[in-house]
């Protein structure tokens, strides 16, 4: 394994301490949880910067990248939506989209880089999950009901996206 795969690796990590912060959530805990999170989220930039850089992208980077990054959105997402602060069908959305794409892309011969839509629904659900955790937002239930719900929506439009037959996705690769 490659420095850029390390990386993607130690990302995962953060799940658990994450997890186990937000078990008893208090204000301390949950900015503990939140800044762990946004540094394991920050990671993906890392990685995938490196990967590149160094010219170690690899096929098991390209499958374990989305992977870890799927099992940091949906963990806390599940967290918030026992909260009360999510609706469950807005999770639904989310993590049925992720669950398909995973599926899909086992199947593939060639694992294709995310593209510029699946990136930027990465970054809004990173985005929403942030504002969802922090004490700061609890006062503004609408920013954290208007994030997730763009986060769903992007799901959606980048999956259908992602699934599209190759020749019309392969005009949307950024290679990543």
């Amino acid at each position: 394994m490659n420095l850029p795969t390390w990386i993607t690796v130690s990302r995962l990590l953060g799940v658990p301490a994450v997890l186990a912060l937000l078990t008893s959530p208090t204000a301390e805990h949950r900015w503990w949880a939140l800044g762990i999170f946004l540094v394991a989220a920050g990671t993906d930039w890392l990685d995938g910067f490196l990967a590149r850089r160094l010219n170690q992208v690899t096929d098991l980077g390209k499958f374990l990248d989305p992977l870890v990054d799927k099992l940091l959105v949906v963990a806390p997402l599940l967290v918030v939506v026992a909260w009360g602060r999510v609706a469950p069908w807005l999770a639904f959305v989310i993590i049925g989209r992720e669950l398909t794409v995973a599926g899909w892309r086992v199947n593939q011969t060639t694992i294709s880089g995310a593209n510029w839509l699946g990136k930027l629904k990465t970054v809004v659900q990173i985005a929403a999950i942030a504002v969802l955790l922090a004490p700061a937002f609890d006062d503004l239930p609408a920013l954290g009901d208007g994030a997730i719900a763009l986060a769903a929506l992007l799901s959606v439009v980048s999956g259908a996206v992602y699934l599209r037959p190759a020749r019309s996705a392969s005009s949307l690769d950024l290679g990543g």
